[in-house]
């Protein structure tokens, strides 16, 4: 009996959001540049978002979150990370790129520093489902998100509760509760937002 060969199944490429907006060059020579210039503007809406914010006791509100999130979907899991671990050390050399005033490596080192650091798992992995089309869709790409958000709240969460050692009746109360209906207002709006640009795009396409 002859053996039979089975087909070959081809995945579509699914590319995140920035690379549709602004596709490679064929003879790469662009890459170098395009990265630098992506991650530059991402660090640049952070540190905005980072100062519209409502002064809580020990970790500000803003809007980081939702921008993480939007760049993790956009960028994909390895532009999306590194940018914010080029946002971090922007902070850690003293620019005035988080919420309060100043930079350096007191807010990562602070009661802020489980947050900051779960901004990189959180974009890391609201990519990685972007790239595998979770983007396309509201519901799906809320639940990428949801993830994020999950995962930044627990990375502070568990930095309040066991490193600035408040306790974790005292860290859920002043680290997660405050910011949950923040949460979900600014999922809904990610995952709305990066859809719709995505449908305008591939129509125009």
């Amino acid at each position: 009996m002859s053996a039979r060969t089975m087909p070959e199944t081809v995945v579509p490429s699914h590319f995140p959001l920035a690379a549709l907006l602004w596709p490679h060059r064929a003879d790469g020579s662009s890459g170098l540049l395009r990265s630098a210039i992506l991650i530059a503007l991402g660090t640049a809406l952070l540190t905005l978002s980072a100062k519209v914010n409502l002064p809580l006791p020990y970790v500000p509100m803003t809007l980081q979150t939702l921008v993480v999130l939007m760049i993790g979907a956009a960028y994909g899991w390895r532009l999306g990370s590194a940018t914010i671990i080029a946002y971090l050390a922007e902070g850690a050399i003293g620019l005035p790129v988080f919420a309060g005033p100043v930079g350096g490596l007191a807010p990562l080192v602070g009661p802020t520093a489980g947050y900051l650091f779960g901004f990189v798992a959180a974009a890391f992995v609201t990519g990685w489902l972007a790239e595998r089309g979770w983007d396309r869709s509201v519901v799906w790409l809320f639940a990428a998100m949801a993830l994020g958000h999950i995962l930044i709240l627990a990375t502070g969460f568990g930095w309040l509760a066991f490193g600035v050692k408040l306790g974790v009746e005292k860290a859920w109360l002043v680290g997660v509760a405050p910011f949950i209906a923040g949460s979900l207002v600014k999922n809904a709006l990610g995952a709305a937002l990066v859809p719709a640009i995505r449908q305008i795009v591939d129509r125009r396409g």
